[in-house]
């Protein structure tokens, strides 16, 4: 009896060691970690307090939207994540559309045009500037590549190297899917400008971006660059990078005005009464390119459904809206085509005009035809 209970008090301090060497090595990992970003200073994390939208040391939505999930919910989750969902990637890799990089420079000022890249990342080219929005050019939307979904793409339209100089870059808000640590040490020479919500400029700094290249913007604020007006305008989601770090930064969405075109780009967020005070505020929109993907009914208060995503597109008082938010990466527990496929019957419903340009195909914003065919048909 002696032996067994020494046998069994070796078992339990061998587990308890551990167990306590994974915490350490987690906590070393997340601490030291580059791809984790930085932290806000405390006079910064002071300043948000008169942001409008800081409640005891937090960002919050504009509406009440719980995150919370009951057991009944976590345990359907669990089912699902273990029996599955068929078609929840493409079986080969999506075409990809190659753009070189002497067709931007050489383009006209007065061209507005935009280049998908897959998920929620674009170049768009305006006012004779290049500019990207949620550069997300990794293969993995996590802090490393071996963990989660991998890109559907075998490379992107064009690759960082190639890209010539970048006028602004916006993030939407620092989650792994949008605000990607090597896409922004690869791009950070070569940009001027970078335009985040609060907060954000935080990961920007701890790698290596200039901070006088950094506007942190609250929302509904307005800015200019050169030519531009730039206003930050609220989203309904969330933000953090690790465990501990939710609601640490600000989350939002982003109007980018010229001469020649009105440009509304929606980051992640659930529906809300937001998409129609931004289209009263700064509609009409000559394109709104929209979240639509990786959704679920659990947390559609966070994204949203397809069909909402239609409506967003109405309530923004939009000319055209594109989908985005697919086509990349598996983070739900949907099919891959299942996005664009039901927002093209809701748009049509609603009688909304949309475009689905194919990976790297340019959308000529302002024209009277754009990409409307149904490339993902064929592809299974």
């Amino acid at each position: 009896m002696r032996l067994i209970l020494v046998v069994f008090k070796f078992i339990g301090i061998s587990l308890a060691g551990i167990t306590t060497l994974v915490v350490v090595a987690g906590w070393l990992f997340t601490g030291l970690s580059p791809q984790f970003g930085g932290t806000p200073t405390d006079a910064q994390i002071a300043s948000y307090e008169k942001s409008g939208h800081f409640e005891e040391g937090l960002f919050v939505n504009q509406q009440p939207t719980s995150m919370e999930m009951d057991w009944a919910t976590v345990k359907t989750l669990l089912r699902d994540y273990v029996v599955g969902v068929p078609n929840l990637a493409p079986e080969k890799p999506l075409p990809v559309l190659k753009i070189d990089s002497m067709s931007i420079v050489n383009r006209p000022d007065t061209l507005t045009r935009l280049t998908w890249f897959g998920h929620s990342a674009f170049l768009l080219e305006m006012e004779g500037k290049n500019i990207l929005l949620d550069p997300m050019f990794g293969d993995s939307p996590s802090p490393v590549s071996f963990i989660g979904s991998h890109r559907f793409t075998e490379g992107l339209p064009i690759e960082i190297a190639q890209l010539p100089v970048i006028d602004a870059v916006f993030f939407s808000h620092d989650h792994y899917d949008h605000l990607d640590y090597g896409s922004v040490t690869g791009l950070k020479d070569k940009v001027k400008d970078f335009y985040v919500p609060l907060g954000v400029g935080a990961h920007l700094v701890a790698w290596g971006v200039a901070g006088e290249k950094i506007h942190e913007m609250n929302w509904w604020e307005e800015t200019t660059h050169e030519n531009l007006q730039i206003v930050c305008t609220p989203a309904r989601h969330f933000s953090g990078r690790g465990i501990t770090n939710r609601f640490s930064t600000l989350w939002g969405s982003w109007v980018i005005k010229g001469t020649h075109a009105n440009i509304y780009f929606s980051g992640d967020s659930g529906y809300g009464p937001h998409f129609k005070e931004i289209g009263q505020r700064y509609g009409p929109f000559d394109v709104a390119l929209m979240e639509c993907g990786q959704y679920d009914l659990r947390w559609h208060n966070i994204h949203m459904l397809p069909e909402e995503t239609a409506q967003g597109a109405v309530d923004l008082n939009a000319k055209l809206m594109m989908p985005i938010h697919w086509g990349a990466f598996v983070l739900a527990l949907h099919a891959w085509k299942d996005p664009v496929d039901r927002v093209t019957k809701k748009a049509g419903e609603l009688g909304m005009a949309i475009t689905t340009p194919k990976i790297g195909e340019r959308l000529l914003v302002g024209e009277p035809t754009f990409p409307m065919e149904r490339w993902w048909d064929s592809l299974r």
